[in-house]
């Protein structure tokens, strides 16, 4: 394989973190984040964001918070 470059690894990067690419795209930014600190730090960060957000996402809000959410969501539909 060839090295792909930062330009498409950074473009494809987040497809390519969700598996989302073709197997030769796949294995040709694999192959560039090897060799490149950059966009493999770059792929770091992504990664790290995603689980963190995956996380939160698994925490249930406080129930006031969810109280004043849905009363502000009613009165949001209640205009429209």
């Amino acid at each position: 394989m060839t090295d792909c470059g930062c330009e498409k690894a950074r473009r494809d990067l987040e497809e390519y973190l969700r598996n989302e690419v073709c197997k030769t795209r796949h294995t040709d930014i694999a192959e560039h984040l090897e060799n490149c600190t950059e966009c493999r730090d770059e792929a770091l960060v992504a990664t790290t964001l995603t689980e963190v957000v995956a996380r939160a996402c698994k925490e249930t809000a406080p129930e006031e918070l969810r109280d004043q959410v849905l009363a502000k969501l009613r009165a949001v539909q209640a205009t429209h």
